[in-house]
């Protein structure tokens, strides 16, 4: 064709649309996106051209060229209705997902068309150079796809939306998508159990400017009730069901609310009321497994000879719905977890034993899901396996990651505990002294520290660790 693809690619480079996000494959489930993105095109009732630009990338992801094409006509016809007066603005990422999606179809001729459309807009709407052109609503919508993509984008999400705060301080849709970031980032870091109300603020605020959002109104209310405002939060919740009760993505986090605040029933109902509208969403599956669970962990708490048939109905629902949940997001990795745990349960020990396995595997995890892993699979370990051994190497994995966080700590103390009952008894050995060792020199205890070491080597003189241990806390002292 008469158009170079060399001069093409390095113009598409300049486009500011999803394919220059760095939005990777492999930290999403494709199809469990496409599904949510779909619902909420469904059930959000705003202006879907995030959406649809997001769905045309997803579904060129997924090799489906011709369908990303279709979404992003359906944008174009959003923008038409909403903005009829901003077309040209309002399309630069459209046009950029266009260009690129027709540049990997070889359709060169029509994807220059989409270049030159950018590039003549973007002349017209900036005075500086060809394409640095900093739009608030592209940071948002960069904000928006960040977020659908995972933990680890999170952080560039927050900083998307102060990016499109900056010039649009009052804007209600920025304000809820930095409320969001801020909400997840620190239920990311709430496992770390830093002070947790930096996005106190900002959703309170996001509510003042929407308060027909009833979605950020939910989250809002949890977070209150994450600091035992439980009445003020309920306020919030009982508002939103007014206003929006068959709204999915509220009646998801309002069932939570209830469960977490122990009306386990009540959440149980809300539950089963939006999955008849989204029956497909894992969220809603693995919410509906924590609360079979907390009724079987009540019978077993109030009932002091627990009926066999309820205990094996509650299990049995537990783990069908936490299978339903892996099953529709294959990397969702808090329900393969506890499924794990559910199996355990049941004394299913192999199906355990694989779901740990098939948790440990996912790609994506974070530290913290790893110090998740190391807790969870030592406690399987120690009470079900019943190998002290096994408990403590994988209890010591999880205290070898150096970030702190809530399963870090819950790895020391249920090392700690192991390794003084193993000493007391007098079964301890050399390992046992010096993970003992590690674990004082960790928290700053280092007279004790040296202690263990010192045991540790007279059981076992030639072990270079436990030497380069020890010198080196008594050269810190």
């Amino acid at each position: 064709s008469t158009i170079s693809k060399n001069s093409l690619e390095s113009s598409l480079r300049q486009l500011e649309c999803h394919f220059k996000w760095d939005l990777q494959k492999q930290d999403v489930d494709l199809d469990d996106l496409e599904e949510t993105i779909g619902d909420q095109i469904e059930f959000l009732m705003k202006a879907n051209i995030t959406n649809y630009n997001l769905l045309s990338y997803v579904c060129h992801l997924k090799n489906m060229n011709e369908e990303a094409l279709r979404n992003l006509q359906k944008a174009e016809e959003e923008i038409k209705i909403n903005h009829p007066h901003e077309i040209a603005r309002r399309s630069l990422v459209t046009w950029g997902n266009y260009a690129w999606i027709y540049y990997y179809m070889e359709r060169y001729e029509e994807a220059q068309t989409y270049v030159s459309k950018v590039e003549n807009s973007c002349k017209k709407l900036s005075s500086t150079a060809q394409w640095k052109i900093q739009l608030p609503e592209i940071y948002a919508e960069q904000g928006w796809a960040l977020l659908k993509f995972g933990g680890k984008y999170y952080k560039r999400a927050k900083n998307c939306f102060e990016n499109a705060l900056k010039s649009e301080p009052n804007n209600p849709e920025f304000n809820a998508g930095y409320a969001i970031a801020m909400y997840r980032l620190e239920d990311f870091s709430h496992r770390q159990y830093e002070d947790i109300s930096q996005s106190l603020k900002p959703l309170k605020r996001a509510v003042e400017l929407n308060p027909k959002d009833t979605f950020i109104m939910a989250l809002l209310a949890l977070k209150l009730q994450d600091f035992n405002k439980v009445n003020e939060g309920e306020r919030y919740i009982e508002e939103a069901m007014q206003k929006t009760p068959d709204l999915p993505y509220l009646l998801r986090y309002a069932a939570k609310f209830y469960r977490r605040k122990g009306e386990v029933d009540k959440a149980l109902e809300i539950l089963k009321k939006a999955l008849a509208v989204t029956p497909k969403s894992a969220f809603l599956h693995h919410q509906l497994g924590l609360c079979y669970r907390a009724k079987l962990f009540q019978l077993k708490r109030t009932t002091r000879y627990p009926p066999q048939d309820q205990v094996e109905e509650l299990i049995q629902l537990s783990i069908f719905h936490f299978e339903t949940a892996t099953e529709q997001k294959t990397k969702f990795f808090s329900a393969h977890i506890d499924l794990a745990k559910m199996y355990a349960q049941a004394k299913r020990y192999e199906e355990a034993e694989e779901r740990f396995q098939k948790a440990f595997q996912i790609n994506i995890l974070s530290y913290h899901d790893k110090q998740e892993f190391f807790y969870h699979y030592g406690n399987f370990q120690c009470n079900h396996m019943k190998s002290e051994s096994e408990a403590i190497r994988y209890y010591t994995e999880g205290l070898k990651i150096e970030e702190d966080s809530y399963a870090r700590n819950k790895c020391i103390e249920a090392l700690k505990k192991l390794l003084e009952r193993r000493i007391q008894g007098g079964l301890g050995d050399a390992a046992d002294f010096g993970t003992l060792g590690l674990i004082h020199s960790l928290s700053g205890e280092k007279h004790e520290a040296i202690e263990c070491y010192e045991t540790a080597i007279a059981l076992s003189p030639d072990n270079e660790n436990y030497l380069s241990a020890l010198c080196e806390l008594r050269l810190s002292i």
